[in-house]
């Protein structure tokens, strides 16, 4: 027994050395690895990079859309090109404004940037929700508390309206959301997701199932697992919004049966804009169409797809049923009810074998089209960072990790060789740099939905933002273009003018093949939740002429390495300005 208990003593004295010598290594070559990151970061800081890091131009590939990776392997250096206008010379670049210098320059200045933009990203969410006490505060009711119901994911009937936010949901902050969208009842689950309908779930549940907590209000209830607290929404203040969000969609001619053609009706005297927009809401159809006393609820469809409007002389008589026209023609009005055929999303069910880049330049509408991507597919896109404010309105690939390979496509503002090899093909979206830079200094002062002030432009931070981001927004397009393996590139002003056309070049890239309902779908909620109210003018050029003659360059460059790989040149509204 004693020399049993000797080995045992004996054991355990060798173990704890070793844990003690293990421990030791470990936070030896932690102290090692910091100070060897912080010398390299200040050799940096002092001497920049090598200039053999330069980019060169590779030779013409074919292909219209994509560019496959063999073909970019031999460099060579690119003749001058015009961007396409007669008004323009030939342009001048210079040495110091070359694509060997624009990229050295630029990987110097890439820490900082990115640095810079994680910070812009970890401080944007304060702004994004710091509404929410405001509307805790001032909403002076929260509606009759309905019950307690099962949420079924799969068939949802509250399919309205959805947000999410973990860290802020209330109930008056869902019901205010609702309100705004002029639906009758508020559900929330698992304390930080609203959901809005008309529609009482069908399933009740015992009161005690919704059991949590709102995220953002101690001692109140926001549904459960799988479970919806259910609120009707009062119609106080709701009212007004009503009419306010009634949106006029323009003249259109009538198809041939609107019974057929729009599922639900309402025949109606002296029918108002208001009558037939309330009606429909309620009956949770997007659409309101007006021919003289008749209202027709429904979807943009493709017997009635709202793409070619007529001359609004046409339906000035369709409030009569008189009208000269003979119901050939109708009015159409956007309800505040969002369309719902396309907001069902789900991750991947299987991992991607391809993994798929959605890759821009910051301020370029990344966010706008992973809304688009989401709803045309019915899958979630990921990124390559985590966005707070992003997730809260629904983007739930933001939680994901960025490689799991369960979303369609995964955002990314990164470059360079490393980052960009790791996709096996990328949508590279494009912007107008002048566009590009005003949008993302606007996200990085005011958030996703503001604007900088005028003190902000006037700053000395403005200039030193372009003279940073205008090399980042060229030489981003030019990395893309060296190292990306298959490549589709989008302009952002495309996608903007030929919304369906572009998402289904977008879709097929992706391999997902979609409907014409679900794309007409997209097309009705295109906006999103984040797009700026309206374009606020400024009272004075933010761009100096020696601003204008850096982009200037820049655009040009950009341009030249495009045409020079058979892609289609940049759009003529990018030519200097």
């Amino acid at each position: 027994m004693a020399k049993a208990f000797f080995r045992l003593q004996k054991f355990l004295r060798r173990t704890q050395f070793l844990l003690f010598f293990l421990t030791a290594a470990y936070l030896m070559a932690g102290s090692l690895l910091l100070l060897q990151r912080t010398r390299l970061v200040i050799q940096q800081g002092s001497h920049g990079t090598s200039s053999n890091q330069a980019l060169t131009v590779p030779d013409e590939t074919p292909g219209v859309g994509m560019a496959e990776p063999r073909a970019l392997q031999n460099p060579r250096p690119a003749p001058r090109l015009l961007v396409g206008m007669d008004a323009l010379q030939e342009p001048a670049l210079d040495q110091q404004h070359s694509p060997r210098w624009l990229v050295s320059r630029n990987s110097e200045l890439r820490q900082l940037r990115r640095r810079w933009f994680h910070r812009f990203i970890s401080n944007q969410e304060p702004m994004e929700t710091a509404g929410f006490k405001v509307i805790k505060h001032t909403a002076e009711h929260k509606g009759t508390y309905i019950g307690c119901f099962t949420d079924d994911s799969r068939e949802r009937t509250l399919k309205g309206a959805v947000f999410y936010d973990l860290r802020k949901m209330t109930v008056a902050h869902c019901q205010e959301a609702c309100a705004e969208r002029a639906y009758t009842y508020a559900g929330l689950v698992y304390g930080a997701e609203c959901y809005c309908g008309n529609t009482l779930p069908a399933t009740a549940s015992r009161p005690e199932e919704c059991n949590s907590e709102c995220k953002g209000e101690k001692g109140s209830v926001c549904g459960g697992v799988n479970r919806l607290s259910v609120y009707r929404v009062e119609e106080l203040r709701a009212g007004a919004r009503r009419r306010r969000n009634v949106i006029y969609r323009g003249c259109f001619r009538a198809p041939e049966n609107l019974t057929d053609t729009f599922p639900a009706s309402l025949i109606q005297p002296n029918l108002t804009v208001e009558m037939c927009s309330e009606f429909c809401s309620k009956k949770e159809f997007p659409l309101a169409v007006i021919q003289g006393q008749e209202c027709y609820c429904g979807y943009p469809t493709g017997r009635f797809s709202l793409r070619e409007g007529a001359d609004g002389l046409r339906c000035r008589g369709t409030r009569n049923t008189s009208s000269a026209a003979q119901g050939k023609y109708c009015l159409v009005y956007q309800t505040p009810v969002q369309d719902t055929r396309c907001t069902d999303r789900k991750f991947l069910t299987t991992k991607s074998k391809v993994f798929v880049a959605l890759s821009s330049f910051p301020g370029a509408g990344n966010t706008w089209a992973r809304h688009l991507i989401e709803h045309a597919t019915g899958y979630y896109t990921g990124s390559y960072y985590f966005d707070g404010a992003l997730y809260n309105k629904g983007f739930k690939g933001e939680k994901d990790h960025w490689r799991s390979r369960r979303t369609i496509c995964v955002k990314t503002h990164e470059s360079g060789k490393t980052e960009i090899e790791m996709f096996d093909s990328a949508i590279l979206l494009i912007r107008n740099p002048y566009k590009s830079l005003m949008a993302e200094f606007n996200r990085k002062y005011a958030g996703h939905l503001g604007y900088a002030t005028d003190r902000n432009w006037k700053s000395k931070e403005w200039p030193d933002f372009v003279n940073s981001y205008a090399s980042w927004w060229a030489s981003h397009v030019l990395d893309w273009l060296k190292y990306g393996k298959r490549l589709l590139i989008v302009h952002y002003e495309d996608l903007k003018q030929s919304l369906i056309p572009k998402l289904r070049e977008m879709v097929e890239f992706l391999n997902v093949t979609v409907t014409e309902d679900r794309l007409l779908c997209v097309e009705n909620n295109r906006d999103g939740n984040f797009k700026r109210s309206g374009a606020k003018q400024k009272d004075f050029e933010p761009f100096t002429q020696e601003m204008k003659d850096l982009i200037n360059r820049y655009i040009l460059t950009v341009d030249e390495a495009l045409r020079g790989r058979n892609f289609t040149g940049l759009p003529r509204e990018y030519v200097p300005r």
